[in-house]
């Protein structure tokens, strides 16, 4: 999908470090509608992570990550993200929107089916070795 307009809260030149730090980012696609993600850069991550004393991030909604936070390195991740129909983009404004979005039930129902069609594949196949 196109984008047509990229915006941040704050301009980019008021990052103080690109290499290490985040932002929102509002991406109009062709379809007229806004979708709001988060790029960050591995140094953010990791400052992060001795910020808190951890060796890991708890579970959030996904960053989008670049090098450093520059209007053509934005532009590029967001690029392929919006690429076939924008549907990473997509997952990651619903992600980052709304819990509800992705009902544990249905996802447990979902995977719950995938794994009986596995084990049914998996069977059929060891019955015909």
């Amino acid at each position: 999908m196109k984008i047509n307009k990229i915006k941040y809260p704050v301009p980019l030149s008021d990052i103080k470090d690109i290499e290490n730090d985040n932002i929102d980012v509002f991406v109009e696609l062709e379809d007229g509608i806004t979708y709001t993600v988060v790029v960050s850069t591995p140094k953010n991550l990791m400052w992060y992570m001795d910020k808190e004393e951890m060796n890991y991030i708890n579970p959030s909604p996904p960053f989008i990550i670049v090098r450093t936070l520059t209007e053509d390195n934005i532009k590029n991740a967001l690029e392929s993200f919006a690429e076939k129909d924008a549907y990473w983009l997509k997952l990651y404004h619903l992600v980052g929107k709304r819990d509800d979005v992705f009902n544990i039930k249905e996802m447990d129902k979902v995977i719950k089916d995938m794994h009986e069609e596995m084990l049914k594949d998996y069977v059929e196949f060891i019955g015909k070795s």
